[in-house]
């Protein structure tokens, strides 16, 4: 449950129908269990005014004004633009929607839904996006204690001294050691960790509880 929650709180769903009523009722069940929810009547708009930064994912009708939702979905591909789609129509057939899973959709779904199928849906496409957009979000403590456990104490020890912010020239005065080891022994521990970033580093210290 734990988990869930931080997916929802670093999600976005974004729903994407002419249908006011349709989004009014998506709304109403996706906040009621959780889930923080945008929508928009126009495809245009959406390219417009989303966040497309914010993980998460967008549920999106197929036949609409402006842009369809096939059309939305080739424009998004040509823009990079990562948000998982589930596709909600009323008038799909099995062409359609192997090709939308093709094209990359997580899911295609007729309406009417039943709102467990949607919620499933709805959850593996966000818990998919937050793990590409923000990886050690969805880290458990002993995840983390196994990554820190592939380091060597060497590195371990730099990266300590990393997290408390002292630069490559000093920590190497205080081991003994030149910047340039210094260095070496640094960027060999975040390859290990996959990390980019003295913060992520920290993040996983923090998530392990090594102090």
């Amino acid at each position: 449950m734990k988990m869930k929650k931080r997916i929802q709180d670093a999600s976005c769903i974004r729903i994407i129908d002419d249908d006011p009523d349709h989004n009014k009722a998506m709304e109403f069940l996706l906040t009621c269990k959780g889930w923080r929810v945008k929508s928009y009547s126009r495809a245009t708009t959406f390219l417009i005014e989303d966040p497309f930064s914010v993980p998460g994912c967008v549920v999106l009708d197929v036949h609409m004004p402006d842009l369809t939702g096939l059309e939305l979905q080739q424009i998004m591909k040509e823009r990079e633009i990562v948000l998982p789609i589930i596709f909600l129509t009323g008038y799909g057939n099995i062409d359609m929607a192997v090709n939308t899973m093709i094209d990359g959709a997580t899911d295609f779904l007729q309406k009417p839904v039943k709102a467990d199928r949607l919620l499933f849906s709805v959850e593996r496409a966000c818990t998919k996006s937050v793990c590409v957009s923000h990886p050690l979000l969805l880290m458990t403590e002993d995840e983390a204690k196994q990554k820190l456990q592939s380091l060597t104490a060497r590195e371990i020890e730099i990266l300590r001294l990393v997290n408390k912010e002292y630069p490559s020239r000093v920590i190497g005065e205080r081991l003994g050691i030149s910047e340039r080891t210094v260095e070496t022994h640094r960027t060999s521990a975040c390859k290990k960790l996959q990390t980019h970033s003295t913060q992520e580093i920290l993040e996983i210290f923090e998530l392990a509880r090594w102090n």
